[in-house]
């Protein structure tokens, strides 16, 4: 009966694991999300002349940038290796595989946002810097980002 209580236990906590970590990935995923809507949803269209210029909106979009740029070093622990995101895409092995390389690319979007940040002030600046970011942002999708079959 106490093997049974003991293997019962140990298979509740490591269930219990398992949820913790793709909670992990689906927070991940989330901030992910959130910068897509603020490259995708808000700068992008100003930038291509499809919605009218909004410093407010530009703002808040830089801002769940720099969120993301501070959360990325510690957004994917090891213990996250492997598991699949819902969706579209995961996170590649590589970006474990190949640490300094990724911190790399965090430090290259880093720089990115908060060089923007400093410089867009109105349509015309939001144009010239806006493409660095998004260079920054894809950039890091194509070697550590992965599509789910």
């Amino acid at each position: 009966m106490k093997r049974v209580l003991v293997v019962a236990g140990a298979l509740l906590l490591s269930v219990g694991a398992v949820m913790a970590q793709q909670d992990i990935v689906k927070k991940d995923q989330d901030v992910m999300k959130a910068t897509g809507r603020a490259l995708g949803g808000v700068l992008s269209p100003m930038f291509k002349g499809e919605k009218p210029y909004d410093q407010a909106a530009v703002d808040g979009a830089i801002k769940t940038l720099e969120d993301t740029a501070k959360n990325l070093p510690t957004m994917f622990p090891a213990s996250t290796k492997g598991l699949k995101a819902d969706g579209d895409y995961s996170a590649s092995p590589k970006i474990w595989d190949d640490k300094a390389g990724f911190d790399a690319k965090i430090a290259d979007f880093a720089k990115a946002v908060s060089d923007a940040k400093a410089k867009i002030k109105d349509a015309d600046t939001l144009k010239a810097n806006f493409p660095g970011i998004g260079k920054a942002c894809g950039g890091c999708h194509e070697t550590y980002r992965v599509k789910n079959s």
